[in-house]
C-alpha cells in the first residue's frame, strides 16, 4: 500500500500544522506565507544588474546557455522564457539545482573558480541577454554601490543553497510539492500572472530531481493532492482551487 502522509488523510476543511514561520523566513525559496516578510535582497539589487545587459541572444528548448566547467565570461538574464541549472553526477546523470524564470540572474556560480559549477539550459524557447564581468568588475571597483548589489546577490545563491538541502530533508513529499508549487505561484504572481493558473514549463521528471523526487512518487503525489480538492492537474496544466489548503500542506 502506498504511503499517504497524515496530514493528507484527514479532511482538507480539518486543521494542518502550518510549518513555523521562522523556517519559511530562513528559506524562502520554498514559497513564502503571506504573512512573511520579504527575503533580505530587494528587486532593486537583481533590477540594477538587469539594467546592464545587453543583447539579447534567442536559445531554443534544450539549448545550453552555458555548460559546467565552461570559463565564467558573463553574467546572464532571462529576458523571456525558462531556464534550469543542472549538476553532473559520478554516473552520468543529472540533478537539477534550480529553476529560472523572466526577469532572473544566471552565471553567479562562475564568480568563485572563475568557471560555472553548472549548466543551464532552455525548457523552453527563450531569450538570454549578458553582461561582460570584467565590466562588471570594473563598475564594482567604482562608487556606485554596485558592489554591494552583487555581494548580496551571491548570498542570495549560498541561502537558495542552504534551504533546498535543509528543506528536502526536513519535508515530505507532499509537502515539497506544495512547496514547490507555492513557490511557483508566487514568483508568477509577482510577475503579473496568475497566481492560481499556471503551465508548468518543466517536466514531472525534472520536478523530481529538483525536489529529490522519484518520477513515480511526483506523478503520485499531485494525484493525492488533486484527490484532496487542492489542486486540479492536466498535464502541465495547474490550477490551484485551495491556496490556504495548499499552504497547510
Amino acid at each position: 500500500m502506498n504511503y499517504v502522509p497524515d496530514q493528507l488523510r484527514r479532511p482538507v476543511a480539518s486543521p494542518i500544522a502550518v510549518m513555523p514561520t521562522a523556517l519559511w523566513q530562513a528559506y524562502p525559496d520554498f514559497g513564502l506565507p503571506s504573512t512573511a516578510p520579504a527575503p533580505v535582497n530587494t528587486p532593486s539589487d537583481t533590477a540594477r544588474l538587469l539594467s546592464l545587459m545587453v543583447g539579447r541572444r534567442r536559445v531554443r528548448q534544450g539549448e545550453a546557455v552555458y555548460r559546467e566547467r565552461e570559463p565564467f565570461l558573463y553574467l546572464y538574464a532571462v529576458r523571456s522564457g525558462s531556464v534550469k541549472t543542472t549538476l553532473a553526477l559520478p554516473d552520468g546523470c543529472e540533478q537539477v539545482s534550480s529553476f529560472q524564470m523572466t526577469g532572473e540572474l544566471l552565471g553567479l556560480d562562475g564568480v568563485a573558480e572563475g568557471h560555472h559549477a553548472s549548466s543551464a539550459t532552455a525548457t523552453e524557447d527563450s531569450e538570454i541577454s549578458t553582461l561582460s564581468y570584467a565590466h562588471l568588475s570594473e563598475l564594482c571597483a567604482a562608487p556606485s554601490g554596485l558592489q554591494g548589489s552583487l555581494l548580496r546577490l551571491i548570498s542570495r545563491e549560498i541561502v537558495r543553497s542552504n534551504s533546498h538541502v535543509v528543506l528536502l530533508g526536513s519535508l515530505n513529499s507532499a509537502q515539497r510539492l506544495a512547496a514547490f508549487l507555492l513557490n511557483q505561484s508566487q514568483r508568477l504572481s509577482a510577475r503579473g500572472y496568475s497566481a492560481l493558473e499556471f503551465h508548468l514549463k518543466m517536466t514531472r521528471g525534472e520536478i523530481g530531481s529538483y525536489l529529490g523526487m522519484t518520477l513515480e512518487t511526483v506523478s503520485r503525489t499531485f494525484s493525492e493532492l488533486q484527490q484532496h480538492r487542492l489542486l486540479s492537474v492536466e498535464r502541465r496544466h495547474i490550477v490551484i482551487t485551495d491556496l490556504d489548503g495548499l499552504s497547510r500542506v
